[in-house]
Formats: structure tokens, sequence, C-alpha cells
């Protein structure tokens, strides 16, 4: 007999167990209680398990939080919504409950590893159903499912089944990293681009430092990284300095953050995670003024790529945003979907119109070319 079961707490669930459902994955278990322990303002956790008898067989991570529908909205739509925002925030906000994370590439859900792949579709749909109950509970009507692979079938048929609305989320950008130097990284770039880079990387080069802890430079980091998201305009959620020190601190050696100095002057941040099978890209940050005379961000794009080729890493997960430098990087594209549905429908009628004017490609050419490669 399969029970269901929704937890507030990670800690409720066995750290071992609950990986089993992950396998590989790098945004695990200690990725995770990092995340809840490091207390994002206005997002509450839920964990929803699957056991059969006393045995997991699946999970996923859930959070609820006021959304704002033009969170993938940018240029002169995003002021518009902005002012109408201010205007009637309840028309703009909506209480959410969503099966994944605000701060994982893509959709946290699992199945134990000696579920047969056959059982898997029938496993989400009860995931989905836990959700239904459990948001009714919190009295929230708005339910999504956040970042699923395009090639997901059995997450597309088990939202599709629940009816579900679907539109483009985020695509996640990959670069595959085969070379054997930084060199043969560039040759395979396109003329312009790898002229370019070479032009960039001629530029003064600052003093790279990969850390374990950043304690000491929190506050330089934390400086960097609220520049750097006063200019961007789809990030959903903000990280607290906690984020920081406890990625790196749970995660230990899978997580590292690098520093560049220009002098004594720490003028960017990176934090990564890594295995032996990828380096994931979590933050950039980095001081504006001095970034396009040192070209930080196209500097710590080398510095990543050639510890890639160093370590024999082979794939570069470079994150969701820049999609126009990334398209010229030579980058490919995981198409993800973000599925909804909310229990009122006359909400749910309008949130199927409004859609169409919220989907993240239709507000920037470099993000449409980047889904319609993926």
């Amino acid at each position: 007999m399969i029970t269901a079961q929704a937890f507030s707490s990670i800690q409720a669930i066995e750290r071992d167990v609950r990986n089993d459902c992950f396998p590989d994955a790098l945004e695990d278990c200690d990725y995770i209680m990092a995340v809840e322990n490091s207390g994002i303002e206005g997002f509450e956790w839920r964990y929803l398990t699957l056991f059969e008898g006393s045995t997991l067989i699946a999970a996923a991570t859930a959070f609820t939080t006021r959304y704002r529908l033009d969170t993938t909205v940018q240029g002169l739509s995003k002021r518009f919504t902005e002012q109408l925002n201010r205007a009637l925030p309840g028309l703009m906000q909506l209480p959410l409950y969503a099966i994944g994370s605000p701060v994982t590439e893509q959709c946290n859900a699992g199945t134990a590893s000696h579920i047969p792949a056959s059982e898997r579709p029938a496993l989400l749909a009860q995931l989905l159903a836990l959700a239904h109950r459990d948001a009714a509970q919190l009295g929230i009507g708005l339910i999504a499912v956040k970042d699923v692979p395009s090639h997901d079938n059995d997450w597309s048929q088990s939202c599709q089944a629940a009816g579900f609305e679907s539109m483009p989320s985020l695509p996640s950008a990959l670069l595959p990293v085969p070379y054997s130097s930084v060199e043969r990284y560039l040759e395979a770039l396109g003329k312009s681009t790898r002229k370019d880079m070479r032009r960039k990387l001629r530029a003064p080069e600052p003093r790279v430092e990969w850390r374990n802890q950043i304690d000491d430079v929190l506050p330089e980091v934390m400086r960097l990284y609220e520049a750097t998201l006063g200019r961007s305009d789809l990030q959903f959620e903000r990280l607290p300095p906690a984020y920081f020190t406890g990625i790196l601190q749970q995660l230990d050696n899978r997580a590292r953050c690098v520093l560049y100095w220009i002098e004594n002057e720490l003028v960017a941040f990176n934090l990564v995670l890594i295995d032996e099978h990828r380096l994931i890209d979590k933050f950039f940050g980095h001081d504006l003024t001095l970034s396009r005379e040192y070209n930080l961000y196209f500097r710590s794009w080398v510095v990543n790529i050639d510890y890639c080729i160093r370590n024999n890493i082979a794939l570069y997960e470079c994150g969701q945003a820049g999609y126009a430098s990334k398209i010229r990087l030579g980058c490919t594209f995981q198409n993800n979907l973000l599925f909804f549905r909310h229990r009122n429908r006359l909400i749910n009628g309008v949130l199927k119109m409004v859609k169409l004017f919220i989907r993240p490609d239709r507000h920037d050419p470099a993000l449409a070319a980047a889904i319609s490669e993926s």
C-alpha cells in the first residue's frame, strides 16, 4: 500500500534514502538542506513523499510563495507591469504552490532506484495529487510544476492528464567540454566570436582564487550580489548571505566560490557546484564599473572551461540567463517547461490568456532563439 505525506522540513526524511531518488544529482539532499537552512525570504518549503510500507519510493521538493506573474517579463513591458503591480498588487501577485525549487536547475522530483521506469508516470501522478491536497490545506489555488525538461514525457503526460496548462520556462544552457585546451575551445567558436574572445583575454588579468569558505569576504560578496541582482529583470528570489556560506559548508568539496581580485579589491565572484561529471554555474556577481575594463564575465567563463578541461569534467552547465552571449560562446540549450493550474476555473481561464503575454520568449529575442534551438 502506498501512503503519501508532505513534510515542512527535509530533515524529516533520511538523507541517503531521499538521495536514492536523485542518483548522481549535484543538487541533492545536502544542497536542498542548505537552501532550507539559509532562510530565503518569502518562501516556505514542502517535501512530498510516497512510501510503500516504510520504503520511500518517490519524492519531490516543493515550495510556496507569492508569485508575480510578470517575473519573466522584460523591457518596456516590465516597466508597465511594475506600475500595474504598484496600483493593483492583488492582480499581479498570486499565492503559488510549486513542485520544484527556485534555486535548482530543473524540477527536483524523482523515484527510488529500484522502481521500474514503467511505474514512474503513476508515481508522478500521485505526487501531483498530493500537491493538490497539500495546497488546498494551505489555502493556495495556483499549483505549478517548475522547470520540467521538455524530453521528460512522464511529467508532461501526468500534468496534461491532471488538466495543467504548459508554457516555455527558461532553458538551461549547456556547454559540452571535449577540448584538450582553452585554445582548442576558442578554435571551435565562430570566427568573429573567437577574435573577440582573444581580444578580451588580452585585457589585464585579475587574480583568481578558488575558495571553500568566504566568511572573511562575505560583505563584499553580498555587495557584488546585490549590485548584480539589481540589474536583472529575471531574478525570482533574493538570496541571503547564509545561502552562499551554507552551500559551501554543506557540500564541502562539491561547491566552490571563485573570487576575482584586482590588487586588493574583490571585483567578482562565481559560486559553482562540481562533481566528476559537470560544473554548474550557480551565480556570477561582478562590479559593473570594472567588468568591461577587465572583461570579468568572459574571463570567468574561460576560467570555468579551463577547470573542466584540467579535471576531465565533460559538461559545463551555465545557467538560465545571458542567452545572447551563450549562443555565441557555443552553448546548446535544454528546453524546460512550466505547468500550471488554478483550482478556480475563472482564474484558470484568465491565466490561460495571460500566459500568451508572459511567455519568457516573447520579450527577449536571444531567449526566443535559445528556446527555438533547444
